[in-house]
């Protein structure tokens, strides 16, 4: 209850100082107060965003799903359907913007919940143009033994040249 009265009291703060724009331009000093509690309120709102994914996602039982990708030009990515224990958990629909991301090495967190100790599991399916353009759906199992540690699992999609195929891979972050 605390954490919400002190969520609506920064909100009420940042929009009163937002509406006074015209006493920004009369009163310098004013203004840069202003700024301050603007900044404070910024800085307020990250700690309760840090603390809100404490309360919700407890070490113990938080589980998070990572996808990259090392793919060049045997596979494009369209979406990315997430299932634990046969149940949906994220579905997520690429846009031009997110693959370039990833093509550059960036890392997407696709899922975070909590999951409890014991074995689960994890299925992603991929589904994008394979080679010679043609409409590809792949998908990857990997079984999990959770503990009560925070456990991470990445999915990586990367070309094997060889074979003239993308290769979907999985892996437990150590």
């Amino acid at each position: 209850m605390k954490i919400v009265n002190l969520i609506l009291f920064i909100s009420s703060l940042w929009l009163s100082a937002g509406q006074s724009s015209f006493a920004d331009q009369e009163d310098p000093a004013l203004a840069t107060s202003i700024e301050d509690l603007k900044k404070e309120v910024l800085s307020l709102n990250r700690d309760l965003f840090i603390l809100e994914e404490d309360l919700l996602f407890p070490a113990n039982t938080q589980f998070s799903v990572f996808i990259s990708v090392n793919a060049g030009t045997l596979f494009s990515l369209d979406s990315v359907q997430l299932k634990i224990d046969d149940k949906h958990v994220s579905n997520h629909l690429y846009t031009e913007r997110e693959l370039a991301a990833l093509q550059r090495g960036g890392v997407q967190r696709l899922y975070i919940g909590n999951l409890t100790s014991g074995k689960h599991e994890i299925v992603a399916v991929f589904t994008g143009l394979g080679p010679s353009g043609r409409e590809y759906r792949r998908g990857k199992t990997m079984l999990v033994e959770k503990s009560s540690e925070p456990q991470f699992v990445e999915f990586t999609i990367a070309d094997d040249s060889s074979k003239e195929q993308p290769v979907f891979d999985a892996r437990i972050w150590e």
